[in-house]
C-alpha cells in the first residue's frame, strides 16, 4: 500500500513499539505505587514528560498527559471557561475560528449549549485568519476569556499566523489555546514564541501510538479537569497513567525532533513534486491553500468536475490511501467546513482530496500516484454529470 494519509493517523515507527514493548509486558506497575514495579514506570514516565516538556521548551510539571488531542482540546476550552464560572460566577466568553479541527468546534457548540458565549471568527480565501480584524473585534468587546485557534490546520496544512496573535493577546490579558497537534515535531512550536498558554499534542501524528497525548497548561492558568476521581497529573487528571503510550509519545518526540528539518526538507521536495505533477498531468486543479505557508507534507487539492469519493474509491483499489478531509468527519456527505470557511464553492470542496506525506514515503511512490491518478481523473471526468 502507498499511505499518503498521514495527517489522518502516522505508521508506529519500530523503535517507538520497542521504547513501549516493556510497559506492556514485564514492567507493569502502577506508577502511582511506592513500591518498586511502580517506581520504574513512574521514572519512565518523568523521562518521557521531561522529554516533551524539552520540545516545547517549557517545564516539566507544565506538561499533563491526555488520551490525545480531543481529549487536550476538549479539557483546553472547557476547563478554562468553567474556571472562570467558578472565580466569578460568570460565563465568559471563547473565541475561535470557523476553520478549526471538529474537537475544537464541538466543544466550543457544547459551550454554548451551557450558555457561554462563543464567536466564530471568520478565515480568509488562504485559510487565514486577519490578524488586525480579530483584535479589533476583541477591542470592540466584550473582551473573551479564551482564545482558541489551530496552529496548522489539519486539511489544508496552512499555518496560522500565532506569533503575531498569541503576543497580542497576552498583552490584553485574554488566554490563548493553541491546538498544534497537527504541527508538533514537523514545525518549531514554543509557548513563549507563540504567546500561547495552553496547547494540545498526540502522539500517534508523529509515529507515536493511539490514545496518548497531552496538554501543555503555562505555570498559574486556572483550569477544571473534566474528570474526577484521582490525584494524577497533579490532581488535574485523573486515572491511572497510559505507561506505554506516555513513553511511546516521549520516544516519538524525541525521534521527530530529532530528525525535523532533515524530515521537512525530505517531505517538501516529495509534496512539491506530487503538486507539479498533477498540475501538469490532469490539469483544471486548484490548490487550497497553496498561496499560504503550509506544513511541507501537506496538499490539499481539487480535480474539477469529479467527486472526491469516486477519487478515493479508484485509488484504494489500487492500493493507495489518500482522504478527502479531516479523518474525524470522514463518511459525512458535506463538503469540508474547512474548505467551505475559507470561500470554496461547495461542488468544488466536493471534489478536494488531501495527500498528506510522512515517514516512509519516497519519490517512487509520488510517481506512481502520478502515473495512476491522471487516468482515474480522466475517466471520471468523461462519466460525470457533476
Amino acid at each position: 500500500m502507498i499511505y499518503f494519509d498521514h495527517n489522518a493517523t502516522t505508521p508506529l515507527r519500530a523503535d517507538v513499539l520497542e521504547a513501549m514493548e516493556p510497559f506492556l509486558k514485564e514492567a507493569y506497575g502502577n506508577p502511582s505505587s511506592v513500591h518498586e514495579a511502580g517506581r520504574i514506570v513512574a521514572d519512565r514516565i518523568d523521562e518521557a514528560r521531561v522529554c516533551v516538556a524539552g520540545a516545547l521548551n517549557v517545564r516539566a510539571d507544565e506538561i499533563h498527559f491526555t488520551s490525545g488531542g480531543t481529549e487536550a482540546d476538549n479539557w483546553a476550552l472547557k476547563g478554562v471557561m468553567e474556571a472562570e464560572w467558578l472565580r466569578c460566577q460568570s460565563r465568559g466568553a471563547l473565541l475561535t475560528s470557523t476553520a478549526e479541527h471538529p474537537a475544537v468546534l464541538d466543544s466550543a457548540a457544547a459551550l454554548a449549549r451551557r450558555g457561554y458565549r462563543v464567536e466564530f471568527h471568520a478565515v480568509d480565501g488562504s485559510g487565514l485568519i486577519d490578524v488586525d480584524r480579530l483584535l479589533s473585534t476583541i477591542d470592540r468587546g466584550p473582551t473573551p476569556t479564551l482564545v482558541s485557534l489551530l496552529h496548522a490546520n489539519n486539511e489544508t496544512g496552512v499555518i496560522q499566523p500565532l506569533v503575531q496573535i498569541g503576543p497580542a493577546l497576552r498583552k490584553r490579558g485574554i488566554l490563548f489555546h493553541v491546538d498544534a497537534v497537527q504541527s508538533f515535531g514537523k514545525v518549531e512550536v514554543h509557548p513563549e514564541s507563540l504567546g500561547a498558554d495552553l496547547i494540545s499534542l498526540s502522539a500517534h501524528k508523529i509515529n507515536g501510538p493511539k490514545g496518548s497525548g497531552a496538554l501543555y497548561v503555562r505555570s498559574g492558568v486556572e483550569i477544571e479537569p473534566l474528570l474526577h476521581g484521582g490525584g494524577q497529573e497533579a490532581g488535574r487528571r485523573p486515572g491511572t497513567l497510559h505507561a506505554a503510550g506516555i513513553v511511546g509519545l516521549g520516544a516519538a518526540t524525541r525521534i521527530a525532533e530529532a530528525g525535523r528539518i532533515a524530515t521537512a526538507q525530505h517531505l517538501q521536495s516529495l509534496r512539491d513534486r506530487l503538486q507539479a505533477g498533477l498540475i501538469e498531468a490532469v490539469g483544471d486543479v486548484e490548490i487550497h491553500g497553496g498561496d499560504a505557508d503550509r506544513l511541507v507534507q501537506t496538499l490539499n487539492v481539487s480535480f474539477t468536475g469529479v467527486e472526491a469519493e469516486a477519487v478515493l474509491l479508484g485509488l484504494d483499489q489500487l492500493g493507495i490511501a489518500a482522504a478527502s478531509g479531516s479523518a474525524c468527519t470522514a463518511g459525512q456527505p458535506e463538503p469540508s467546513h474547512v474548505l467551505l470557511a475559507m470561500g470554496v464553492e461547495p461542488r468544488q470542496a466536493a471534489s478536494a482530496i488531501r495527500f498528506s506525506l510522512g515517514w516512509g514515503n519516497d519519490e517512487a511512490q509520488v510517481d506512481e500516484v502520478l502515473d495512476v491518478l491522471p487516468p482515474i481523473i480522466a475517466r471520471l471526468r468523461a462519466m460525470s454529470v457533476f
